[in-house]
């Protein structure tokens, strides 16, 4: 057992990529099973999150759920019930959407975390910038509980600004293209052809 639990960030609209990211598949592997395939090599259980419950489909619910906590909104309100859920463990966060993300990155967060028990939380810092954290590639720990639920009740829900205010460790990006997102079909396209 590491202390590790992993949450796949699953519960967006993808309205701007007009089809579930989720589902998005490479090679016969859908974003969510490849995610999950790579958080299992570091973590203890992976669970994906969802909005509702009710909600879910036949390939989220090939995983533990967990529903998103209502004190937040967005990719905070799964970061918010992960660490209430299990306020115990470290909680590597993913977002589905990240179709590079490979084994080195993950690696050195669990790395970082193992040697970095005071930091609150650990992401990778932003390729383009190398300074604003990564949220959605991070070890987060109950220590940020504090900051997300008054972040939250002041109506302001972005992880990255969580990060910030609670003075997150950054790495530095340690492959070129893993945290590449698409979030729309132009992105897609760019990743699939290998130019970013």
């Amino acid at each position: 057992m590491t202390g590790l639990n992993a949450l796949i960030l699953a519960g967006g609209d993808s309205r701007r990529m007009g089809r579930d990211k989720a589902s998005i598949a490479h090679d016969g592997v859908t974003q969510l099973e490849r995610t999950a395939q790579l958080a299992q090599t570091i973590s203890d259980e992976v669970f994906v999150s969802v909005r509702r419950l009710a909600d879910a489909d036949a390939q989220r619910r090939a995983f533990p759920l967990i529903e998103d906590d209502a004190r937040a909104a967005g990719p905070l309100a799964g970061i918010l019930a992960a660490l209430t859920f299990m306020p115990e463990r470290d909680w590597l966060i993913l977002a589905c959407d990240l179709p590079r993300l490979d084994a080195a990155t993950l690696s050195a967060l669990q790395v970082a975390a193992k040697e970095d028990a005071d930091s609150p939380a650990i992401a990778m810092a932003s390729e383009q910038d190398r300074v604003l954290p990564e949220p959605l590639c991070a070890v987060w720990r109950v220590a940020m509980l504090p900051t997300i639920l008054s972040q939250s009740a002041a109506g302001r829900f972005c992880p990255r600004k969580c990060l910030l205010v609670a003075e997150a460790r950054n790495l530095t990006p340690v492959t070129a293209g893993a945290l590449d997102n698409m979030n729309t079909p132009e992105d897609l396209a760019r990743i699939v052809a290998g130019s970013g």
